[in-house]
């Protein structure tokens, strides 16, 4: 079942107009009711017009108001989940670890709902077509952007990622046809990630990005666009803990979507690199 539902709503709600944000509102707070309702019995019950219904459905990005409805009844049949915690002054250490572990569980949960499956499909193919991968992130996207490139190195698949700019434009600027450009940026605005996009698309070359769910200049600029959950995270997220994981949990997906589709041929390469790697621990 289509899940997702809930968390597109709290993810996208600080951008919506006011009416549809009323609407947002009144079925966070009421979810049972509003699986339930009509069009007209919602927008009624919100003190909105059925056309900010039809409108919010819009900026949710889903295909109408059963597409809604359906997502809001998948996350009702889930167990709940407590929801991002924030650490306390002088708290103990197991339990800085037990809401550590709960807000990573639950960034990473809210992303897999609101996964877009046909997206997602593109993005594996154009990754498997691909010369090389340019993957661009900077600050704690850098370090996903890093690791993205080690794993595309292990089964021979061509990547960089490189976190000066200046060094970015030179690759973009030199390009092949078949590349891609892939960039990483959570807030979606990150003015670097907007420049080397519109570059990469003004010479012709492929873009991809993985933001937060949101129309954003980042994932504007991309003919694929994949999200991450907007994880409100509080006044401790400048180490970006749980945005950073969904953001791996992305590439992941995206890295064993390849090795599934060339299954024998990722098998070899990972085994020739384990090979490698155990013969240098020997030396």
């Amino acid at each position: 079942m289509a899940t997702g539902g809930l968390s597109i709503i709290q993810s996208m709600k600080h951008k919506l107009p006011q009416s549809e944000r009323k609407l947002a509102d009144y079925i966070l707070k009421h979810p049972h009711e509003a699986v339930n309702s009509t069009v007209n019995e919602i927008s009624t019950s919100a003190d909105t017009s059925d056309a900010a219904v039809i409108r919010l459905c819009k900026s949710l990005g889903l295909k109408g108001f059963q597409d809604l409805k359906m997502r809001i009844a998948g996350d009702l049949m889930k167990p709940s989940l407590q929801g991002y915690r924030d650490i306390a002054p002088h708290e103990p250490l197991y339990s800085i670890a037990e809401k550590t572990a709960g807000n990573a569980i639950q960034a990473i949960q809210d992303t897999s709902d609101m996964l877009d499956y046909q997206e997602l499909e593109r993005a594996v193919y154009m990754l498997c077509q691909a010369h090389t991968v340019h993957f661009i992130g900077v600050g704690a996207s850098g370090i996903v952007a890093k690791d993205a490139q080690q794993k595309w190195l292990r089964i021979h698949k061509q990547a960089t990622a490189f976190t000066d700019t200046h060094l970015v434009a030179s690759l973009i600027a030199n390009a092949d046809e078949r590349d891609i450009v892939f960039a990483i940026s959570f807030s979606g605005e990150t003015q670097e990630m907007i420049d080397l996009l519109s570059m990469a698309r003004e010479k012709g070359i492929t873009t991809m990005s993985l933001t937060q769910f949101s129309q954003t200049s980042v994932s504007s600029l991309a003919d694929v666009s994949l999200y991450t959950a907007h994880s409100n995270e509080a006044p401790f997220r400048s180490a970006a803990t749980s945005s950073r994981l969904a953001q791996l949990f992305m590439i992941d997906t995206l890295f064993l979507g390849m090795a599934a589709e060339r299954y024998e041929e990722t098998v070899g390469y990972i085994d020739k690199t384990r090979e490698a790697i155990r013969s240098m621990r020997k030396t």
